[in-house]
């Protein structure tokens, strides 16, 4: 039925220009906040990408439909931050979880955007995807109600390892939000893989950046 078309969107440029001394900083708003966000041109994980974007607009639009208020969220390849600091200010427990490279840039830019802020505090934690899921996040003590991923898949071998960390989080119950820029054909196999072990729904697209974003839940049959 025509209820279930993705919505076609844009990325709204919540950017916002302004003079700064340093050419890595870029400056949103997003939930009625200005988000400083370092970016470090050392790292793939360290550049917001336009699915960041797309999925921080979708979250702070749909708040009814996703509501994150006091939810337990675990993004995973959370890059700059942008993504948590938007699910923080969104009330949500967040945890941003990226390799250990990125950690440093990821804590700067959480801290420094969430703190003195009457919300819950956000947790940085590694998290190498399909290693040591079971030893660093026990099913016993770790569920989550949101996944939020964006931009992680892109012409790189992990994509195995990152459907079997989707997996492993995803329990019945938690929904994943995924964003991505659609480029490589290997994008369109993961996403048919994706669709092969989830319930999967196209919620929005971006076409002139290419952006799709997912709904994926735990097939409870």
């Amino acid at each position: 039925s025509p209820t279930d078309l993705p919505v076609t969107l844009k990325i709204l440029q919540n950017w916002v220009p302004r003079a700064s001394h340093y050419f890595d900083k870029e400056h949103y708003t997003y939930v009625g906040h200005q988000i400083v966000i370092q970016e470090s041109i050392e790292h793939f994980g360290a550049v917001v990408w336009p699915g960041a974007l797309a999925l921080s607009q979708y979250l702070e639009t749909n708040q009814e439909q996703f509501n994150l208020k006091d939810k337990r969220v675990l993004e995973i390849g959370a890059g700059t931050g942008l993504v948590s600091i938007v699910a923080c200010l969104l009330g949500a427990y967040v945890t941003a979880t990226d390799l250990p490279e990125v950690l440093e840039n990821l804590s700067y830019n959480i801290s420094r955007n969430t703190q003195n802020m009457n919300m819950h505090k956000p947790e940085v934690r590694k998290l190498v995807w399909g290693e040591g899921l079971n030893e660093d996040f026990p099913v016993s003590t770790y569920h989550y109600d949101f996944i939020l991923a964006s931009d992680v898949v892109y012409h790189h071998t992990a994509l195995d390892s990152l459907l079997t960390t989707m997996v492993y989080f995803c329990k019945p119950g938690t929904i994943l939000l995924w964003a991505n820029k659609f480029r490589f054909s290997t994008d369109y196999e993961f996403l048919e893989k994706l669709c092969n072990i989830f319930n999967t729904t196209i919620l929005a697209e971006f076409p002139e950046s290419n952006v799709k974003l997912l709904k994926a839940t735990v097939r409870e049959n």
